[in-house]
C-alpha cells in the first residue's frame, strides 16, 4: 500500500528521460482517477543541492528522520517532481511527519503562484 508521506524507492529519470538511478522519493499525493499514479518528488543526499524557499532538508537532528529510514541528510527536492505507477515502484523506506508533508506541499503552492 502507497501513502502520502511515505518515502520509496524508485529510479528517478533524468530530465532528458534516459534512466535515472535508484534513489528515495516523497510520495505526495494520489492522482485522480482509475489508475493507482501518483505524484512524488526526488530526494538527494546532495545537500547543496537544496532551492531556499522550495527544498526542505531533513536532518538527523529532525524528529522524523529515523522514521524516514533515509541512512544520510537529504533535501527533499520539491522542484524535481514526476507521476509514477505504483506498480513501479522498488521499495519502500518509511515516512515523514505530517507537518512536513504539510510544509513541502505548501511550498510547492506556493511555488505554481508564483508567490
Amino acid at each position: 500500500m502507497i501513502f502520502e508521506g511515505q518515502i520509496i524507492l524508485f529510479r528517478f529519470p533524468q530530465t532528458d528521460q534516459t534512466e535515472g538511478k535508484l534513489r528515495p522519493a516523497l510520495v505526495l499525493r494520489r492522482l485522480p482517477g482509475k489508475f493507482d499514479d501518483w505524484l512524488i518528488c526526488m530526494i538527494s543526499s546532495q545537500l547543496h543541492q537544496q532551492l531556499p524557499e522550495l527544498d526542505e532538508v531533513i536532518t538527523s537532528e529532525n524528529s522524523d528522520f529515523l522514521e524516514s529510514g533515509l541512512k544520510l541528510a537529504s533535501v527533499i527536492r520539491v522542484s524535481r517532481l514526476a507521476v509514477v505507477s505504483s506498480e513501479i515502484i522498488l521499495g519502500k523506506l518509511g515516512r515523514i511527519d505530517q507537518k512536513r508533508l504539510i510544509r513541502i506541499k505548501e511550498n510547492i503552492i506556493k511555488w505554481i503562484k508564483g508567490a
